[in-house]
């Protein structure tokens, strides 16, 4: 337990109706009592332990005025962001704060209560993206799908609304590891958008940021940064240089940097991400496990593996906070902490958050998802500093008939799962066998990869 102090500092001069010393309307007259408005905002000055135990804190908070400029535009954003009917504003400020299963069940009992197709795309719409949340994509696109096909009755061919859609179907495609069909959908989405919205309309930064995530999980890297970069200058122009869309850019383009080997350009972009989500959303909120996880695997691929065992552990404990037992999102943080402890030479602890992140991927996604893909070769390479080459060996071939169904052929993931292979056949005394694998993992290397990037140094 943490014990907080506030010391909370008023101006009386400020243009503010927002508190009253209520003194002699209190029943403890002797507590000098001062009631506050409930929308009443304060800054926060300085944070201060009071101890050298770090279990109390003395937090400095100033009063705003009505008439504070960033606070209002915050305000007039978070409105337009939870616009709608009173109950529909109910259900986006639930999703806002990450609600979720509050949220679905207003939208549920909504939908059964109207018969208005408007009405109904919406809360088909709505309930798409909680179900995506929670891992359950199959139904997801069943949900947008059903959004869709209301909108192609009712609306033009060029309406942004269907832009939406498009792009929320984009999004859970990618999410089950089927690219083309997400670029595909983002794509559409981009079009309607260019023809129709202001060019620094936040929907098009959203577009951008979309198709830049798919061409980073193509290893189109180049491509990715530039769709990023776009992104983060319309959402610069349209937000708040904190707002929460702004720190998802930043996250998106030290993903890039993260599979381009950059970890020091990662990590910038990670904390910049980071800073920006604590100061404007909820501490359980999905965004910093996502942040965690990232900054954990750059410490990881650093070689700075207690700072990665720290990260990925927030990020397993906000997780475990808010998601359903087998979400595909746990399953990349039990994946995370046993790739640490797998460096570590901890191999019995890896293998028991690897199989966790096995068991859940295999209940969750389809067959010849990429992320299975990922645990039978981090299973493998267990296996393999065990010595036990016949058990590496059959999980790493299993990774890369994933990868070959899934993946285009020059992508860095076939490298490394050719490079996996040809490694078991080298410990095995199997030198033809190794050095053919060993020549297809180079060859991808050398077509795809910066000349500087570590993976080049491994396959000479």
């Amino acid at each position: 337990m943490v014990g907080i102090l506030f010391i909370m500092s008023i101006d009386p001069c400020i243009k503010s109706t927002l508190f009253a010393a209520i003194k002699e309307k209190s029943y403890f007259k002797k507590e000098d009592e001062i009631l506050f408005s409930m929308h009443t905002v304060f800054r926060v000055s300085a944070i201060e332990p009071m101890d050298n135990k770090n279990e109390l804190y003395q937090v400095e908070l100033q009063l705003t005025s009505v008439d504070d400029q960033q606070v209002r535009v915050l305000t007039d954003r978070i409105r337009k962001e939870t616009d709608g009917t009173g109950w529909q504003r109910l259900g986006n400020l639930f999703l806002k704060m990450g609600h979720f299963n509050k949220a679905e069940k207003l939208y549920n009992v909504l939908l059964k209560h109207t018969s208005d197709g408007g009405e109904r795309a919406l809360y088909y719409n709505q309930l798409g993206f909680i179900h995506s949340y929670h891992g359950n994509y199959g139904k997801a696109v069943w949900y947008y799908e059903k959004t869709l096909e209301i909108e192609q009755k009712i609306l033009s061919s060029n309406d942004p609304d269907l832009g939406s859609s498009y792009t929320n179907i984009g999004i859970v495609y990618s999410k089950m590891g089927e690219y083309s069909k997400a670029l595909s959908f983002h794509e559409k989405a981009l079009r309607i958008r260019q023809k129709t919205l202001p060019s620094n309309d936040p929907s098009l930064g959203s577009s951008y940021n979309n198709i830049g995530s798919v061409y980073n999980n193509m290893g189109e890297y180049a491509k990715a940064l530039s769709s990023h970069q776009k992104a983060l200058e319309i959402r610069q122009k349209a937000f708040l240089s904190i707002h929460p869309s702004v720190g998802s850019s930043y996250n998106s383009i030290g993903s890039v940097y993260d599979n381009m080997g950059d970890y020091l350009k990662a990590l910038s972009f990670y904390e910049k991400a980071l800073s920006i989500w604590q100061e404007t959303l909820p501490s359980n909120h999905p965004n910093f496990a996502s942040s965690y996880n990232n900054i954990g695997s750059v410490y990881y691929n650093m070689e700075e593996y207690a700072k990665a065992l720290s990260s990925h552990k927030k990020a397993l404990e906000i997780q475990q906070m808010t998601l359903p037992l087998n979400h595909p999102d746990l399953a990349t943080s039990y994946n995370n902490i046993g790739s640490v402890y797998n460096k570590m030479g901890e191999y019995y602890e890896a293998l028991s958050f690897y199989y966790r992140a096995l068991r859940i991927r295999e209940k969750t996604l389809p067959s010849n998802h990429r992320s299975l893909a990922t645990s039978y070769n981090n299973i493998g390479g267990v296996y393999e500093n065990m010595r036990e080459n016949t058990k590496a060996l059959s999980y790493y071939e299993r990774a890369l008939e994933v990868y070959q169904k899934t993946l285009p052929s020059d992508h860095s993931d076939l490298a490394n799962s050719y490079n996996n292979i040809g490694s078991v056949y080298d410990s095995m005394a199997e030198y033809p066998k190794a050095l053919s694998f060993y020549d297809r993992a180079l060859e991808i290397r050398e077509k795809t990869l910066p000349s500087s990037h570590p993976d080049l140094a491994i396959s000479n």
